[in-house]
């Protein structure tokens, strides 16, 4: 019950950081010059080194309490045992179940992504008024582009599966709620999903010119 709790209080930290991520980076898209002041302004901030620590727990705690938890229930279960099948109808459905098996897919592409990323845009941090050009670089690699389009679908299968696992062990979803919830969770994880997938897209296509022209 405590590493089911853990697993996702540690999930939804980082689907509410990724939520938060995704707003600053579109301003990279409809408004290059107030991302900029954005970046420069939070790296400026006194508490993102212990938001950034926070993270970092969250990131690395989440993949071990989950894959402690696997191998429990797989002890549990047995070796003969079958991999759960939900009985649900709907047309969501097949995409949920299809989510639910590629957990320790697109989390592992996750994880390796983030590394990717870190190395490129965070250790060292790009110079004030170059997180664009920066990202703007690193896109530009098709290899690049692809990852990071690739990540984004995998955000969307993994919180397809991963919303609603997190709020059954928090105890939120009941009969009463468990349709909205659902619903809920799948919307944003496609929002989410392709939002990245979509603003990677978006700024390798932007009219060549000035960085910070402006939307």
């Amino acid at each position: 019950m405590i590493t089911g709790f853990w697993i996702a209080v540690t999930g939804l930290v980082l689907v509410l950081f990724l939520a938060v991520h995704l707003g600053g980076v579109l301003l990279a898209v409809v408004d290059p010059p107030s991302f900029e002041t954005y970046a420069a302004s939070l790296h400026q901030q006194a508490w993102l080194p212990w938001l950034e620590v926070a993270l970092l727990a969250a990131g690395l705690g989440h993949p071990l309490l989950s894959l402690q938890r696997t191998v429990a229930n797989r002890h549990a279960r047995g070796p003969l045992a079958g991999p759960l099948r939900s009985r649900r109808q709907g047309p969501w459905e097949p995409v949920a179940a299809l989510a639910g098996r590629a957990i320790p897919w697109s989390g592992s592409l996750l994880l390796l992504f983030l590394c990717l990323h870190l190395v490129q845009l965070r250790w060292p941090r790009p110079a004030a008024g170059a997180e664009l050009a920066a990202l703007m670089e690193v896109l530009a690699s098709p290899w690049c582009l692809a990852l990071y389009g690739a990540a984004g679908v995998a955000v969307a299968l993994h919180l397809i599966h991963g919303t609603e696992s997190a709020v059954r062990r928090l105890g939120l979803l009941v009969p009463a709620n468990a349709a909205a919830l659902r619903l809920g969770g799948r919307g944003l994880a496609l929002l989410l999903g392709a939002g990245f997938t979509l603003v990677s897209i978006a700024l390798v296509l932007r009219p060549a010119g000035p960085l910070l022209a402006g939307g």
